[in-house]
Formats: structure tokens, C-alpha cells, sequence
């Protein structure tokens, strides 16, 4: 997976320019097609992800725009707005109940997000480190939820002050670097990997 903006217009222009590189071995990435349409909850159109093959090393990838995350069914912000929440001690129903989405799927969302924590500041702390310069990192806060959210946080000013408030997927915002960072991956199993996170952060965040 890719993370690319939500114009597909731009997407299609830069992929004749040869501007997406491979994440797998950093050759330019060409048209390979569609995959299928499918309606996201809070997003008004359906997305219909570009397929893209590297001219490289000959293997395909989905370009996903930032607006959503891999195999979820609801808008990338709306997952966000509930783990920002959930930082800030709401419980899963309470959540659910405020962004009109079941308070199972919202538990779902959570639980998986709760495995990984740990893994997740160490993620956000390498990319800001990464972008920026003379980053201070975040001290522990005895939550680990409180120290993602601070993590990314850190990222984006990092981000946001070496290449501007906005990049090739549209404004740097904490949620926006949580899913380019991520690869679309942010509550995928098997995510975050070991090894250096910059191999799939900077062309998603910046331009």
C-alpha cells in the first residue's frame, strides 16, 4: 500500500511523471490499473484506489488516498478522532455514541490500537527524529495512549517545519501523519514492522 492524496487527478499526473516511488526497493512506480470501488462511511464518494506496478522490481501496489486506512470501513479522521479521544479517557460507547458509529466497531478500533502502543510512539518518535531537527522527544506521560498521540504530534511539528504546513496529501495535520506514516496501515495486523520507519514516511508526508 501507498498513501497518495485524494485528488485523483494529481495522483495521475504524478504517476506519468514518474514522481511515487516503490516502497520495496525505491524504483517509479506506473498505471496498473483499478481496484474496485467501495463506499466509506463519512466519506461522500466512493474510493476506487489506482493500482500501480514498479517499473523496478515488478511488484504491484494499491495507492490508498490519505483519507483512508487499509481494510477499514470508516473515514481514516473518524478512527483518528476516537483514538484522540480515547487519550483523553472516553471509553468505547461514549465514543461511538459521539461520531455515530457502533460502539463495537469503535472497541474494535481501540483494542487493536491498545496491542501496539508501545510500538506506535517508537514509530513516531523515528519519523520525527527523522524530518526534523534537534527534535526534542517527548518524556513518557504514564499513559500510553497520551504518549502516541504525543509522539505524532511531534512528527507533524517536525514535519511541518522542515517542508511546510502543507505536503503532496494535502495539509500536515497529526492525522494526516498518522496514516501517511503509516502506509495506510495504522491498525493493520502485523504493523508497525521492525527496521526504519522512514521507508514509507517521507514522500507521503511531504513534497
Amino acid at each position: 500500500m501507498v498513501t497518495v492524496e485524494v485528488d485523483p487527478a494529481r495522483v495521475e499526473s504524478r504517476l506519468a511523471a514518474g514522481e511515487i516511488a516503490c516502497p520495496c526497493c525505491g524504483g517509479v512506480l506506473g498505471r496498473w490499473g483499478h481496484g474496485r470501488a467501495r463506499r466509506i462511511a463519512g466519506l461522500a464518494d466512493p474510493v476506487r484506489p489506482r493500482r500501480a506496478r514498479c517499473r523496478v522490481c515488478a511488484v504491484t501496489h494499491v495507492l490508498l488516498p490519505v483519507t483512508v486506512l487499509v481494510r477499514r470501513a470508516y473515514a481514516a479522521e473518524q478512527i483518528w478522532v476516537a483514538l484522540t479521544a480515547r487519550a483523553s479517557g472516553w471509553g468505547h460507547r461514549r465514543i461511538g455514541a459521539e461520531l455515530r458509529v457502533p460502539a463495537t466497531t469503535v472497541r474494535g478500533w481501540l483494542r487493536r490500537a491498545a496491542d501496539r502502543l508501545k510500538a506506535l510512539r517508537n514509530w513516531f518518535v523515528g519519523i520525527a527524529v527523522t524530518a526534523g531537527v534537534d527534535v526534542a522527544i517527548p518524556d513518557g506521560s504514564g499513559c500510553a495512549w497520551r504518549d502516541v498521540l504525543a509522539a505524532v504530534a511531534t512528527a507533524t511539528t517536525a514535519i511541518r517545519f522542515r517542508f511546510g504546513a502543507v505536503g503532496l496529501v494535502g495539509a500536515v495535520t497529526p492525522g494526516a501523519v498518522a496514516v501517511a506514516a503509516s502506509g495506510g496501515r495504522l491498525l493493520a495486523p502485523g504493523w508497525p514492522p521492525a527496521g526504519d520507519p522512514t521507508r514509507l514516511a517521507p514522500d507521503a508526508t511531504h513534497g
